[in-house]
């Protein structure tokens, strides 16, 4: 992220001083998504950071979620850029302005060049980490926004059609609001305590049942604390004279293999004598 982060503060420079230099809005919107990434990639470190230091008195958890919060910051961001730059290519469609396509052709390969290196550099890394996968989805739509401006360019050059660059602008916007449609979702779905991807409540529920000496799961709560971090917690009912301490292995074991949930919470209670419910009913009458 760091590499990326050089990388990328590089091709702002670039993209700004070519926006200003040839009057084309599909490079200032290219930059401004570069202006993005720069953020994100910082987000993402200061995240890393407060990640790894450790859990107190308040924070039982510690800093994990931090990464999660700056990804949905990341996404929301997208979405603000996405709307600046349409509104712009809205009104030099109208009014299209003179463009040096040679210029724009060599900041639109420029950008190529470091966006696919900076992509690739960060999809080395750890892809189970939302927060780095944010990154990476920010890196890899700036190279296809580079394709954009480098096509703008061309039918510039060729065809003398200057309308090309608010049009790959807003085409640039169009990537850049896909690229932040899992970045607002996934962070949005761990703040709201949903069950990780994948995972059917239902049919873990009724898994859990098929453990032996298991006869009812309730209060069962599935979740994601950060990415890679899931957790389970749940009532779990035996039969009268089952060995709970064994079904209660037997369930995490089942957990972790099956589900990947290494984090278990199971409060284990037996199942209530039908005599005993009935004595205590008739005491209440």
């Amino acid at each position: 992220m760091r590499t990326a982060l050089a990388i990328n503060g590089g091709l702002l420079v670039v993209g700004v001083a070519g926006g200003l230099l040839f009057d084309s809005l599909a490079v200032f919107a290219d930059a401004g998504h570069v202006l993005s990434d720069l953020g994100a990639i910082a987000l993402g470190l200061v995240a890393a950071a407060l990640a790894g230091r450790g859990a107190g008195s308040q924070r039982t958890f510690g800093y994990h979620r931090g990464e999660v919060l700056a990804a949905l910051v990341n996404g929301l961001a997208l979405v603000a850029i996405a709307a600046v730059i349409v509104i712009a290519a809205i009104g030099r469609l109208s009014d299209p302005s003179g463009i040096d396509g040679a210029g724009v052709l060599v900041v639109g390969l420029v950008g190529l060049a470091g966006n696919a290196w900076a992509t690739l550099v960060l999809a080395r890394g750890e892809r189970s980490d939302i927060n780095l996968e944010a990154v990476l989805r920010h890196s890899a739509a700036d190279a296809l926004g580079s394709l954009a401006v480098i096509a703008a360019a061309v039918a510039v050059l060729i065809a003398g059609w200057e309308r090309a660059d608010p049009i790959a602008s807003i085409a640039i916007a169009v990537l850049i609001l896909a690229s932040s449609v899992r970045l607002v979702r996934e962070p949005f779905d761990v703040l709201m305590e949903s069950a990780p991807p994948g995972v059917n409540v239902d049919e873990l529920g009724a898994a859990m049942c098929g453990v032996e000496g298991v006869s009812q799961v309730h209060e069962l709560h599935v979740w994601t604390v950060t990415s890679g971090f899931e957790a389970l917690a749940a009532h779990v009912v035996t039969a009268e004279g089952v060995d709970r301490d064994r079904a209660r292995r037997e369930l995490e074991f089942l957990l972790r293999t099956t589900y990947g949930i290494e984090h278990t919470t199971l409060q284990m209670e037996e199942a209530a004598d039908p005599g005993e419910i009935l004595q205590v009913q008739l005491q209440g009458k």
